[in-house]
């Protein structure tokens, strides 16, 4: 059975886990929260701490992002594939926090390894920068990036290199799902008509 959609139900469960640490309290946080060099003694946090957020602005701004953009890259990627990059993004970005951050909890790492993508495969994609500024998204990219590293040396709470892991690893995601989508345009255009082995390729290419 063909898997629909993962970004809404990614939503759904980064909103229910947030309300669930507002209703349970700090114990709830604490249990599922990655701290520094803890990872042998409690490895689900690696997971669960993607799915916690520091405050509303914290999770609004992320699932903003996810809710306007997610969808369109899972058109063009499909839905196992965005769910493999989202999950493989976060992790990382996480595993490489908990060496660096006392604490480390939130989507940031997944969130900007879609953004990755979004730049390789839709570079020229005009957005808002901070809700008002008009630019391309590679540019937007190159700023985002720049405010991240001079984060590094100007900590604030952030945890910026978990952005620039995850953001990392979505560019080279992106250059793989690119090259996947040249490769089936190569052989698409070798032949006359398409069999339905074709087709099914083709869906499961993830419809680039």
């Amino acid at each position: 059975m063909r898997m629909k959609s993962v970004v809404y139900p990614i939503i759904f469960i980064n909103i229910a886990v947030f309300i669930l640490q507002n209703v349970l309290g700090g114990w709830f946080t604490d249990l599922l929260v990655l701290k520094q060099f803890d990872l042998m003694a409690r490895p689900w946090t690696l997971l669960t701490s993607m799915f916690l957020h520091g405050g509303f602005n914290h999770i609004l701004f992320n699932m903003y992002v996810l809710f306007m953009f997610g969808s369109l890259v899972e058109q063009r990627i499909g839905p196992k594939r965005f769910l493999t990059m989202y999950l493989v993004t976060g992790l990382v970005a996480a595993f490489i926090s908990q060496f660096i951050y006392p604490a480390a909890l939130g989507a940031s790492g997944a969130i900007m390894g879609m953004m990755g993508v979004m730049i390789i495969l839709l570079p020229k994609l005009r957005i808002l920068f901070f809700f008002i500024i008009p630019m391309p998204l590679w540019i937007a990219g190159i700023v985002i990036a720049l405010i991240d590293i001079l984060g590094v040396f100007a900590p604030s709470g952030t945890a910026n290199v978990a952005h620039l892991v995850g953001m990392s690893l979505g560019l080279l995601f992106g250059v793989y799902y690119k090259s996947k989508r040249k490769k089936f345009h190569k052989k698409f255009h070798k032949k006359k008509h398409m069999d339905q082995d074709d087709i099914d390729e083709y869906v499961r290419s993830g419809r680039i």
